[in-house]
């Protein structure tokens, strides 16, 4: 699986390219057909009272389909970390559909 990362109005750290690599790497032992994943991570704006939100979205290409999920938490980790979670609900479903069909 190929990730592309792109990172708008923010600076991604090493360790948030690692943990990309990592969270979203790992969603192939649910799905591994995953041909590749579009990773965008964002601030949503620079004034907000209580600090930075982080926006995480994510587009997987599997066959046939297109899997989008996006989260935005006050840390990019934990935006990562829920959109996983929502594509690897999404990736049994669509397994599940395929094994039926």
């Amino acid at each position: 699986m190929q990730i592309n990362i792109k990172a708008t109005n923010a600076k991604l750290t090493p360790e948030a390219h690692e943990i990309i690599e990592e969270k979203i790497g790992g969603l192939t032992k649910y799905f591994n057909n995953i041909i590749n994943a579009d990773v965008e991570i964002g601030l949503t704006s620079f004034h907000h009272q209580k600090g930075n939100i982080y926006r995480v979205e994510i587009n997987l290409q599997v066959p046939k389909k297109l899997i989008q999920a996006c989260a935005e938490t006050e840390s990019v980790t934990k935006s990562i970390t829920k959109v996983r979670n929502i594509l690897r609900r999404e990736l049994v479903q669509y397994k599940e559909l395929l094994r039926d069909n």
